[in-house]
């Protein structure tokens, strides 16, 4: 193929070889930084959607005791979301 002209065209292999495998490597993080930050966003979404279907009901402390409720079961499932974002990204 060097006759033709491809070995002049492309440069040396390896080091065509060695940026392709940069350029994958690249592409891998941006696509896992992606991820985390639509996991995260998923995971604020989330608790913001639950809080704001909250019908609160009565005073201050019963208001409060609601909110706190529906945080005590969305939050371990935006942790989660958080957490694996974070893993994905080490």
């Amino acid at each position: 193929m060097e006759g033709s002209g491809f070995g002049d065209l492309f440069g040396d292999p390896d080091e065509l070889q060695r940026r392709l495998a940069e350029f994958a490597d690249q592409m891998q993080g941006q696509q896992r930084l992606a991820w985390a930050d639509n996991a995260i966003k998923l995971a604020v979404d989330m608790t913001v959607a639950a809080v704001q279907r909250i019908n609160l009901q009565g005073n201050a402390e019963a208001q409060a005791e609601q909110i706190r409720t529906v945080i005590a079961h969305v939050f371990p499932e935006a942790v989660a979301l958080v957490r694996e974002a974070r893993s994905g990204l080490q």
